[in-house]
């Protein structure tokens, strides 16, 4: 209360350094800046703010102490920012913040000193990034942190002690990544741990020995991953009471898969492939089993599970497939002698996935190099070297050998490390990657090569690294994209490419890259691309054509992408927007950026086929002074549109009023008649003579009256400019 109160007696010198666009409120200690132009973090915001909302500004980079001017904020929202880097040390100084959302922005990897200073933060919000590697001790210093949210990111693999240091962290939510390989020792330092979601990952076994860490865990979500069966003790959580297997691909689940999760009551397997189950020994504590959407045979050979669920007084939620006199009955109202077989012969149990012993690894280090034994780390940053050291332990699963000069990778460059995941080659001037330079790393998920020389790459330089699922190629010498590279990477997920001189993209680029989601081409000089040169990428998520030099939506080359969410053609010259122009992807596309291209005209048709599953556009920064009608995007979480010069006519009226009903902060401005330049369109009064306007704001005027109102305001301006209207641009 008592700095509130000097909030408030200070509040007129507090106001004089409020910075522009945001409001200060004084007595409650908030600022908000939202959806504005800001490059950079304001250094005028009062030093006593605790609540700082920055949402849906451009800052790509939180630099080294970004709010050290701002000590006691305990809220900060950085959400739709356009965040691509955490400086390490970038929220030192903030000691007092219990929340820190940084969703839906660009970070790609999250250093060990990114978060340093949040010692009191209890919630991180990290969800809708592009994070594909977490360092271990990147989460180190917050020992109060207890909701940590990773979700819908591009996280393949999770190493030992990765989240070391979060002692009271209760929820972990690491959902809609791509995970398939988690260390044994992942989830090792969360004691706290009540709940646990994995679902829609790539994980294709339960990961059982990584999960035995956390015996205090309630609940764990494993939904919607390629499951198929679940082994002999798979699980073992003491304290485990509800687990979701949900759309998986389970066909099997062994006798004693839960014996070793005695507290278990609710087992959700919805929407797999069982024809049946087996009693489920050692499960005691269980009340009940879901089974909808299973193809259960309800033969003589799922008796045996009947009759204990009858002994066991287990809620089933089911119905048979077959055989046909039974399909459609409930599991609970079928009775033993219903069930008969005819010689059937029940399906082939699915094998138990083979435990692959683990290497002992080695304890030697290359001299003038360091090798953690507890993170199974290697580093020999900035050394110097001319040559790849060689030597590092076997067992050694990341390797930073950033910021050296070793100009060629030779081949078999790194002999032994058939454990490696993730290799940093980043800014070592290598203009060559040899046929054969990662033989034998087999189970390498990350490959760094940022900031290189490299203009040309070949197959062959791959082989060997069949799980290679992000590959890093920016900022290097390409003019083209190395044709028929990734013939040899089948688990190929993410590429970048961004910031060479790429002029086109070439039918047979792309060739083997069949489980491409997400493609970075931000920052080339692409004029076109050719009608197939995407065709091989028919899982692709993400395509970020930010920055290049095309002249018109790529139409054709979008054909045969389903999954297509999220779109970024920002700063391209496009000038007209055409009629239909995102419909084959208009079915899926969900996230459009069209901001500062200098677009002059949009057709009435340019968003057909889009409507509801759009979920944010930005439009700012262009030319054009009128859209067309949006009125079924009823999904919007963000619409831009901000610098845009919109003609505050009654042709706009429709806009305005759809606006109005919008739950959101768009930044519409008008630029014209001069009496309503600068003011918001939602507020404008030059609406107020239009036909209809009387009816109230749910109304709309009719296309006749609107036009022959258009009409009547053109003879009172000069009669010389062309009609506007919500859906004709001018030209």
């Amino acid at each position: 209360w008592g700095l509130l109160l000097l909030a408030a007696a200070l509040g007129g010198m507090a106001a004089a350094h409020c910075p522009a666009p945001c409001v200060c409120d004084n007595l409650r200690a908030h600022v908000l800046c939202l959806n504005g132009s800001l490059a950079a973090i304001p250094d005028t915001i009062p030093e006593l703010t605790k609540k700082l909302d920055l949402r849906g500004n451009s800052f790509t980079i939180i630099p080294v102490g970004a709010f050290l001017a701002t000590p006691y904020l305990t809220h900060l929202d950085l959400q739709h920012c356009k965040v691509e880097r955490l400086e390490e040390g970038a929220f030192r100084g903030l000691g007092r913040l219990v929340y820190l959302n940084l969703a839906s922005n660009s970070i790609a990897l999250l250093y060990q000193e990114s978060l340093d200073g949040l010692f009191s933060l209890q919630q991180l919000i990290l969800e809708g990034n592009r994070i594909e590697e977490i360092q271990p001790g990147a989460f180190g210093h917050l020992r109060s942190l207890t909701v940590l949210d990773l979700r819908a990111n591009a996280l393949v693999y999770l190493p030992d002690m990765v989240f070391q240091g979060l002692e009271v962290l209760r929820w972990l939510r690491l959902s809609h990544n791509a995970l398939h390989v988690l260390g044994s020792e992942a989830f090792a330092a969360l004691p706290a741990l009540r709940r646990l979601s994995l679902d829609h990952n790539e994980l294709q076994a339960l990961p059982g020995e990584a999960l035995a860490r956390l015996d205090g865990a309630t609940r764990l979500d494993l939904g919607h991953n390629p499951i198929t069966y679940v082994a002999e003790e798979a699980l073992a959580m003491a304290s485990l009471r509800h687990l979701f297997l949900d759309h998986a691909s389970l066909q099997d689940v062994a006798p004693d898969a839960f014996v070793r999760s005695p507290q278990l009551r609710m087992l959700d397997l919805r929407e797999n492939q069982l024809q049946g189950l087996p009693p489920l020994a050692g499960a005691g504590g269980l009340a009940r089993v879901s089974l909808d959407g299973n193809p259960l045979l309800c033969s003589c050979l799922l008796r045996p599970f009947h009759n204990w669920l009858a002994r066991a007084r287990v809620q089933a939620e089911g119905a048979c497939a077959a055989p046909p006199a039974l399909r459609g009955r409930a599991l609970d109202s079928l009775k033993p002698p219903e069930m008969r077989c005819n010689r059937l012969r029940p399906p082939a149990s699915a094998p138990a996935p083979s435990q692959q012993p683990r290497a002992a690894g080695g304890r030697q280090c290359p001299q003038g190099c360091v090798c953690s034994l507890d993170f199974r780390h290697g580093s020999c940053e900035n050394r110097d070297l001319r040559e790849i050291p060689r030597d590092f332990p076997r067992d050694t699963r990341l390797l930073d050998l950033r910021r050296n000069t070793f100009r060629t990778v030779p081949p078999d460059a790194f002999p032994g490390l058939k454990e490696l995941v993730s290799l940093h080659l980043q800014s070592c001037g290598i203009r060559a990657l040899q046929p054969g330079a990662l033989r034998g790393l087999e189970s390498l998920v990350y490959l760094y090569l940022t900031d290189n020389q490299l203009s040309t790459l070949a197959a062959a330089a791959f082989e060997g690294t069949p799980q290679l699922a992000y590959l890093d190629l920016d900022h290097n010498a390409f003019t083209h994209v190395p044709a028929g590279a990734f013939q040899l990477l089948p688990n190929l997920i993410s590429l970048h490419l961004q910031h060479n001189t790429i002029g086109e993209l070439a039918e047979g680029d792309l060739a083997g890259a069949r489980g491409l989601r997400w493609l970075y081409l931000t920052g080339n000089a692409i004029r076109h691309i050719a009608p197939r040169a995407l065709a091989p990428t028919k899982m692709l998520e993400k395509l970020q054509l930010e920055g290049n030099h095309l002249a018109e939506v790529p139409t054709a080359a979008l054909q045969g992408l389903p999954a297509l969410s999220e779109l970024k053609l920002s700063r391209n010259p496009i000038k007209c927007m055409g009629d239909g122009v995102f419909l084959p992807v208009a079915s899926s596309l969900q996230h459009l950026y069209l901001d500062n291209m200098g677009l002059e005209q949009i057709l009435p048709g340019a968003f057909a086929g889009l409507g509801p599953k759009i979920r944010s556009l930005y439009l700012e920064n262009n030319k054009m002074s009128n859209i067309p009608n949006m009125s079924n995007f009823t999904g919007l979480e963000i619409l831009n549109l901000r610098d845009v010069p919109f003609h505050c006519d009654c042709q706009l009226l429709p806009l305005h009023r759809w606006i109005k009903k919008l739950n959101l902060r768009v930044g519409a401005t008008c630029g014209s008649p001069a009496e309503a330049c600068g003011l918001k369109v939602k507020l404008s009064t030059t609406f107020q003579s239009c036909p209809g306007w009387g009816q109230g704001e749910a109304g709309e005027a009719s296309p006749e009256k609107t036009k022959a109102a258009s009409k009547s305001s053109k003879k009172k301006r000069s009669g010389k400019s062309p009609a506007r209207g919500f859906n004709k641009s001018r030209a």
